[in-house]
């Protein structure tokens, strides 16, 4: 039996636009929630969340029968952690600030194995494999693996072009938050500057032929970026979701009662 079909690369290879939703709750018991709320993609965060190995295996399991296919943001780009996320199961990786051409090729051979990557040959014991009975998930597996990065700084910016003609570098997400704060307009990420910047890169990333992706809840943001061929978009976060719908009931219901 050989590694699984990613429909989601499949997807993004076919020009498809795909939504998702971050999450950063870090339990396996609101991933099987929001896995039933009809969204592309799932990015489990890695980076910004209280999350460990265990944590997103759980995830993983958790949304295992979902149509959500799980992303992961690794908290760095290093072989070790790479090769953690991808032995629990997870067919796409997303690695923050990737500024140089020469970091992107050591992703892409750390989501491969030898002799073609970095990756160490375990999966006969991992859940990516079905703990061993998946005999043909070795000689299958890179060509199934999704690789997006983040260009996030000034330095990540400057050096686009070189990252874009990476080979294995399936797709490129700006982080408008940092790559903003990198180029002076921390906390300004709807500054015209910095709209302007993120839907060229958007459109740069496009035209190289890999797949755009960002994060904004904004509705006009969110269409610009579209319109600049972005294919996967971040439309939500769950804490946002909860927190957002809490206050305005408790709004509601306390104005209502004074």
């Amino acid at each position: 039996m050989p590694a699984p079909l990613n429909t989601f690369k499949k997807a993004l290879a076919e020009g498809d636009t795909l939504f998702g939703c971050w999450m950063s709750m870090a339990e396996g018991y609101t991933a099987e929630i929001m896995g039933g709320a009809g969204f592309d993609w799932l990015l489990i965060d890695g980076e910004h969340s209280p999350n460990d190995i265990r944590s997103i295996r759980d995830q993983m399991v958790a949304l295992k029968g979902s149509a959500s296919h799980p992303v992961v943001r690794v908290p760095i780009g290093e072989t070790w952690i790479i090769k953690q996320v991808l032995d629990v199961g997870a067919q796409s990786v997303l690695v923050p600030m990737v500024e140089t051409a020469d970091q992107a090729r050591a992703l892409v051979r750390a989501c491969r194995y030898p002799p073609n990557g970095t990756r160490g040959v375990g999966y006969a014991v991992g859940r990516v494999s079905d703990f061993g009975q998946m005999e043909n998930y070795g000689p299958t597996a890179d060509e199934q693996i999704c690789l997006l990065v983040q260009v996030e700084n000034k330095t990540g910016l400057d050096n686009l072009d070189e990252i874009l003609a990476v080979e294995g570098v399936d797709g490129v997400f700006i982080g408008p938050a940092d790559l903003s704060a990198s180029m002076g307009y921390l906390g300004q990420t709807m500054h015209p500057d910095m709209v302007a910047t993120i839907l060229d890169a958007l459109k740069r990333i496009s035209d190289a032929g890999k797949a755009p992706g960002i994060l904004t809840t904004d509705d006009g943001m969110i269409q610009s970026s579209l319109d600049a061929g972005a294919q996967f978009v971040a439309v939500a976060m769950d804490i946002a979701l909860l927190l957002n719908t809490g206050k305005a009931t408790a709004a509601k219901w306390k104005s209502h009662a004074s």
